[in-house]
């Protein structure tokens, strides 16, 4: 018996190994695809961990296309910034891929203000202009990295983690972002803790932010 336990244990930790050298000794943000296609079928009330998927006789070229990044996003808001989103919502194609992207368009002095990607590792390209990027790690240590990046430049934000893109210049900037996920999610911080809906009770934030509670009163009111 002892011996059949070893060789368990023995083969259990190869099949391990295997598996580690296949993807990397990690867990993608999205499930592997075990089919050629699985096109999202956004009309399909199946509710599953992603979108089911079309019969593929309804497939069309047109699932894997999107046109518009050629176009500036609206940046006439408080931000400054617009982003245009290219995930599966847009391209069923992407169910299953484990990928995306988005244009990022900034005025001078835009701001895409703190946020994360809940799914997402983001991968950022300047195309035009330049901006003032940075992440925060997790606690205890809450370490901020930053850099000014420009034209041609690329800068990672690793997944889960605050980032932020600012325009120090004047003249208007455009990036574009590759995320790994079909969905990767966005939680603005300042609108999820000051925006949710009910409101967190006041007493709650201005303990948590060290402030008096009209402080949070007002800045609620802005959401």
């Amino acid at each position: 018996m002892a011996a059949i336990r070893a060789s368990f244990v023995l083969a259990a930790a190869a099949l391990l190994a295997l598996w580690c050298s296949d993807h990397g000794g990690v867990v993608a943000s999205d499930p592997s695809h075990l089919q050629d296609l699985c096109v999202a079928d956004k009309a399909s009330t199946v509710r599953i961990n992603g979108v089911a998927c079309k019969d593929l006789k309804d497939v069309a070229a047109e699932d894997f296309f999107f046109s518009g990044l050629h176009r500036a996003g609206n940046t006439t808001n408080k931000q400054g910034s617009a982003v245009t989103a290219v995930n599966v919502a847009q391209v069923p194609g992407l169910n299953t891929l484990g990928i995306s992207l988005a244009r990022i368009d900034y005025t001078s002095h835009g701001l895409n203000p703190p946020h994360t990607h809940p799914r997402a590792t983001e991968i950022l390209t300047m195309l035009e202009g330049s901006l003032y990027v940075g992440f925060v790690t997790s606690n205890p240590e809450n370490k901020l990295f930053t850099k000014v990046i420009n034209k041609g430049d690329v800068f990672v934000f690793p997944k889960g983690l605050i980032h932020f893109q600012f325009n120090y210049g004047t003249t208007d900037a455009v990036a574009i972002v590759a995320l790994s996920s079909q969905n990767p999610g966005v939680i603005t911080i300042a609108n999820t803790v000051f925006g949710s809906k009910p409101s967190i009770k006041d007493d709650i934030l201005a303990k948590s932010f060290q402030v008096e509670k009209t402080v949070v009163d007002q800045i609620q009111a802005k959401f």
